[in-house]
């Protein structure tokens, strides 16, 4: 594999096959450095499994990110989303009464209105 590290810049324009085929390749050199410092390898070679596992969450990362977008792109228009799609926000948000509801009137209060209205004063400056 690379020398270097994965940049995820790059990652961005790969299709899924690419992605997943650098996600086994690192996986495998991953394995690989276990091995070696296991066996007492070169520190050298050591040191690059924190870059390793770096690089593998980077490729993790953007292929759940896009496989987001494509499930966001699939509901878009229906009527439900699952719920790991729905926005976060907090509780009490979630649970607050949408603008629809919360301008609704009841037929009596429509009603009151019409046959009561607010009673509109001049005022003698």
């Amino acid at each position: 594999m690379s020398t270097s590290k994965v940049k995820a810049g790059q990652l961005w324009g790969k299709s899924k096959d690419d992605l997943s085929k650098q996600l086994e390749e690192l996986k495998t050199e991953l394995n690989t450095l276990r091995v070696q410092k296991i066996t007492g390898g070169a520190s050298s070679k050591t040191h690059r499994i924190h870059d390793v596992r770096k690089s593998i969450a980077r490729v993790l990362t953007v292929i759940n990110a896009n496989q987001r977008a494509q499930l966001r792109l699939f509901y878009k228009n229906k009527k439900y989303l699952p719920l790991d799609l729905r926005p976060k926000l907090t509780r009490e948000l979630r649970r607050r009464l949408t603008k629809h509801e919360s301008t609704v009137q009841t037929e009596r209060k429509r009603k009151q209105q019409i046959h009561f209205p607010q009673r509109k004063y001049a005022i003698k400056a």
